[in-house]
Parts: C-alpha cells; sequence; structure tokens
C-alpha cells in the first residue's frame, strides 16, 4: 500500500499542508517539525508524486525537440547540444521527427495548447506561413532553428541558425581558388529552405567573379547518398563533366565516392569534392572529405539554452546567426 501526505499527518499530529510544505521545500515551516515529518517520510518509504507537483507549479520539465529526419546524421549533434543543457538543468527532451511533412509538423505544434510540456525547439525544412501561423497561437515558448524572413511586427521569436548563404559561398570560393573551371552541384530539392540558402551563395560568388550560372549544372541529390549517386549518374551519362563538385552533406558525397570509384574518376586529382556537416563521415571516408562544419552541435546547445531563459522570465528576443566554417581535407585540395 502506497503511503501518502494524509498518513505522515496522522503519524506526526501535524496538518496535510504542514507537510505538504515540509516536503516540497515550498512555504515556511517550523525545523523542527520538518525533521520530524522527513524522518517520518523515509520510515514509511514515502515518494512524492513529481508530475502532480509539476502540474500544481504550472510547469512539466519537457522540452519537445521537433526534428525533421531521425536518420540524418546531421541532426545527431544538435541533439546531444540540446540534451547536455536540458539535462543539466532539471529539464527532459522529447523528441519528434516529422519526415519533412508540413501537416505533421502544424500537427504537433497545435499540441502544444494542451501544456504537456514547457517549449519546443523547432528544425523544419521550410518555415513558411501555415506552421509559423500554428506556433503563434500555440502559446508556448519555441525557438526557431532556420531563419523565417516573413516575420510580422508583433512576432517575439527567437532563433538560432547557421548561415547557409556563407557555407555555400566558402565551398564556392574554395573551388575557385584551387582553379576549379567546370563546377558542378548537388544538392536538395528547390522547395526546401536550406536548399535555396545555398544556391544564393553558389548564385552570388559567382556573380562576384563573373562567372555565367548554368542551372543544368545543379542537380537534385536529395540530401542522400543513393540520390546523390543517382543524379550524378545521369549527369555524367548525358555528357557532363565537372573538375569540381558541391555535394548537400558528407552522407551525400558517400554516393559521390562511390560513383568516382566505380568509374575511374580520381578524387582530388581528376575533380574536386566538398560536402556539408563536417559530420564523422568526413574523416572516415577515403579520401577524407573537405567539408563545411555547420556547427551542429552549437545550434542545439544555444536553442536549449534560450528556451530556458524565455522560461525563466526574459522578455527581449534572442537572435543568433552562427557562421559556418570549411575544413580542408584531402578531397579539396
Amino acid at each position: 500500500m502506497k503511503n501518502g501526505i494524509k498518513d505522515i499527518a496522522r503519524i506526526t499530529g501535524y496538518s496535510t499542508s504542514t507537510v505538504a510544505r515540509a516536503l516540497s521545500g515550498s512555504g515556511y515551516c517550523d525545523i523542527e517539525k520538518k525533521k520530524k515529518i522527513l524522518a517520518v517520510a523515509k520510515e514509511l518509504n514515502y515518494q512524492s508524486n513529481s508530475s502532480a507537483i509539476a502540474l500544481r507549479r504550472g510547469y512539466t520539465k519537457r522540452i519537445l525537440f521537433c526534428i525533421p529526419d531521425i536518420c540524418n546524421i546531421f541532426y545527431f549533434k544538435m541533439i546531444q547540444g540540446v540534451i547536455e543543457v536540458l539535462e543539466a538543468n532539471g529539464y527532459y527532451a522529447m523528441l519528434y521527427t516529422t519526415e519533412k511533412s508540413l501537416k505533421k509538423e502544424i500537427d504537433i505544434i497545435r499540441t502544444l495548447e494542451q501544456k504537456f510540456c514547457d517549449g519546443m525547439i523547432m528544425v523544419s525544412f521550410d518555415f513558411c506561413e501555415e506552421n509559423i501561423s500554428a506556433i503563434r497561437a500555440c502559446g508556448c515558448p519555441v525557438v526557431l532553428t532556420n531563419k523565417y524572413d516573413g516575420q510580422q511586427k508583433d512576432d517575439n521569436f527567437d532563433y538560432i541558425f547557421v548561415d547557409h548563404t556563407l557555407g555555400m559561398a566558402l565551398a564556392t570560393e574554395h573551388l575557385l581558388a584551387a582553379g576549379c573551371k567546370n563546377m558542378a552541384v548537388i544538392s536538395g530539392d528547390v522547395k526546401e529552405q536550406t536548399t535555396r540558402e545555398r544556391l544564393d551563395g553558389y548564385l552570388r560568388t559567382l556573380e562576384k567573379h563573373g562567372l555565367p550560372y548554368d542551372a543544368t549544372r545543379v542537380l537534385n541529390g536529395k540530401y542522400t547518398n543513393e540520390g546523390a549517386y543517382a543524379a550524378f549518374s545521369e549527369f555524367i551519362q548525358n555528357g557532363g563533366t565537372a573538375d569540381g563538385l558541391i555535394v548537400s552533406n558528407d552522407y551525400a558525397a558517400m554516393g559521390i565516392l562511390r560513383f568516382c570509384h566505380e568509374h575511374g574518376i580520381r578524387i582530388p586529382d581528376d575533380m574536386k569534392l566538398i560536402s556539408f556537416d563536417n559530420t564523422d563521415y568526413a574523416v572516415s571516408s577515403s579520401p577524407t572529405l573537405t567539408s563545411v562544419d555547420m556547427r551542429q552541435y552549437e545550434i542545439g546547445k544555444y536553442a536549449a539554452e534560450i528556451l530556458l531563459e524565455r522560461l525563466r522570465g526574459r522578455t527581449e528576443t534572442r537572435n543568433i546567426v552562427l557562421e559556418p566554417t570549411l575544413v580542408e581535407r584531402q578531397s579539396g585540395k
């Protein structure tokens, strides 16, 4: 039989409110009374209902972390950053994947109205009016980890993101400096925000150097190993050539390395290769990958810190933009 506050009150002779104050540590309770109450509670093996206490106080100590793809290695370090900060502050992370579905994003945002968690860190492939409207209406603190350009005057969103446009500019400049004259890009779907931001960086860099843009040399590899392999294979079969290639992420670059190995294309001698994310793939591949570090761990860490600040009463908006860095290895030399 489970012992509760009423049992402790009966044995000690104190009121249930006095016992509750002693056990919770909130409100005044005489020291001697508190000692006696805690001693009886220990003897009865009393355990508080932390969920009920949290509910009465208006918090759950749970944070929802929403990502588009649970299998994408890009998010692993981000998850690590979020969890480390939350656990150090007595919070728990609840991980949810939307599978790049706008409907699923909106559905999970709307559940915040039920107050089953204290806030959310949101990663989306494309913040648009539909999901942003849901965030405005949810009544819960949300930190965005992508850029959103359509903010209204009354919006008070916190966000932390890395500059994808600059990341692509760094990759393009590196290939140009290495003497590449015939570059190609394997990216994602232009409907996705990250793809558009990176292509913007590519276009700006070409314009800066007075070089023409050729849309036939920008391929959709779907951010996957198989997608990159298929896109580059079709490009080569249709007569395409490249002395420099920028790929959407390290995982997709594995598909390019496989294709090049199968078809006798030497990297970096015949074609230089740059990818994104600087994950374990970049250091374990052969050759190792020159990769743009998108600072995933820091995004997660700062996002969690910003959200906790908001929960503690901060009212001013926090907006942080991180700059990526290019890490040179064998494939880009």
